[in-house]
């Protein structure tokens, strides 16, 4: 079983839920036979079986048409060899998970249950499954979670001309406008694509939006069409300022309303549709600047918000007990924009934060570290390093345009690179 976890910076979803009722689907499989040859392992049947029914249970939960097996099983078997091709990348580059993080993610699922981690094994027994299959299961989860985190981090190189040249230009001054809530359709183009393929994959993207725009549900065209890795979540990227967007989106989206969606334009790796969900924000003043760093912790289908709220608890009690803040960030923390930097924000304007975070943070005393709290993004801890009047200087002007390039950068190089490890990776599909 190779189940994929939901990551969000991600803002990226990587899979369904683990409880014992979707497990139950793999106790029985009379017959087994290998569906993909991905470079020195396989995918099987029953994987892909497994996947389809967990897949068409979370569209159900969610309130959307259940589609045929034939809409989506090409999509849910492109996920597997994904998934595949990411844990042999783990495996030859040394990640692991601890042994505490996997019982704490065991005990979770339990927990979720309404079952003692006893209980639980009991439980899976009963199902046909062995308590070592589950514990297999969930550390692919969490080493998928861990190899995405450094592979994509590590690419993301941002220079000195390219924050001059954001703070020069019209995105830049607009850095604190409105946010987007966005849903993507991508239509893969290779960069080796013939023009008669282009073509091919232009009149495609056409005739989605063209539905959409006709009223077509925008999830459910993304579920049967898109090969973005959010494609099964109904291609849901989260909440995105314009200059976080690449181009030509970034200029497209000041003039959208909600639900309205763009036309198709390329990009590297193939053709995008975006949709507005919802739209917020816009206000910005300049106030105190203060210092801070935090280490943000989302809930996914592995580990509740309940559970995501102790984990923070734990790692607030480890920074007390004399841990080094910078490297439980660098660890732990889900921010795309700061976990490198150890979580630190630098000095930045409160104004920009969403409110509960400004309003944690000033009343943080300078040097304390504070008691987790929730926004929409997940659990923070943080920690105020210091406190001063400012005038927007241009440090700060520059660290916020890298936070914003960063995070740009991330979902394009995200992309990039697992269709570059698609690419390389030896794939046999058998009929």
């Amino acid at each position: 079983m190779k189940t994929k976890l939901c990551n969000a910076m991600r803002p990226l979803a990587l899979g369904v839920a683990l409880t014992i009722s979707s497990m139950a689907h793999a106790a029985v499989v009379p017959l087994d036979r290998v569906v993909a040859i991905v470079d020195n392992d396989v995918v099987m049947e029953s994987q892909l079986r497994q996947r389809l029914t967990e897949v068409k249970q979370n569209i159900a939960k969610r309130g959307g048409e259940v589609p045929p097996d034939s809409a989506v099983e090409s999509q849910v078997l492109e996920r597997l060899i994904l998934e595949d091709i990411q844990l042999q990348i783990a495996e030859r580059s040394g990640i692991r998970i601890s042994e505490d993080e996997l019982n704490q993610a065991v005990a979770t699922i339990a927990q979720r249950n309404g079952l003692s981690v006893a209980q639980f094994r009991q439980a899976l027994a009963q199902d046909g499954l062995t308590y070592d299959d589950v514990r297999d299961q969930v550390r692919r989860e969490l080493t998928i979670s861990r190899v995405r985190q450094r592979q994509v981090a590590q690419r993301i190189q941002i220079s000195q001309q390219e924050v001059q040249n954001f703070l020069n230009s019209d995105l830049g001054r607009i850095q604190l406008s409105e946010e987007y809530r966005l849903a993507n359709i991508l239509i893969p183009v290779a960069d080796s694509a013939s023009s008669s393929e282009i073509q091919a994959a232009g009149q495609k993207a056409m005739q989605i939006y063209n539905k959409a725009r006709q009223g077509a549900d925008f999830g459910e065209l993304a579920i049967a069409n898109s090969a973005g890795d959010n494609a099964l979540d109904g291609g849901e990227i989260g909440w995105r300022k314009a200059a976080q967007l690449p181009p030509p989106f970034d200029q497209m989206i000041s003039s959208m309303k909600p639900g309205d969606v763009t036309e198709p334009a390329r990009v590297p790796g193939g053709i995008i549709i975006l949709k507005v969900e919802e739209k917020r924000g816009g206000e910005s003043s300049v106030v105190d600047e203060v210092h801070v760093r935090h280490i943000l912790l989302k809930p996914n289908e592995i580990r509740s918000d309940e559970e995501t709220r102790r984990l923070a608890e734990r790692l607030r009690e480890r920074i007390e007990g004399g841990e080094d803040f910078a490297e439980l960030a660098k660890s732990f923390s889900e921010d795309p924009g700061s976990a490198l930097n150890g979580g630190d924000l630098n000095w930045i304007n409160p104004e920009s934060l969403v409110p509960e975070f400004r309003e944690v943070m000033n009343s943080t005393s300078a040097g304390q570290l504070s008691q987790p709290f929730r926004t929409q993004y997940g659990w923070h801890i943080l920690e105020v390093l210091g406190r001063r009047a400012t005038d927007n200087s241009e440090q700060v002007r520059q660290q916020q345009a890298l936070n914003l390039l960063r995070n740009r950068k991330y979902d394009q190089e995200l992309q990039l690179w697992l269709r570059q490890i698609r690419d390389e990776a030896y794939v046999e599909i058998k009929k």
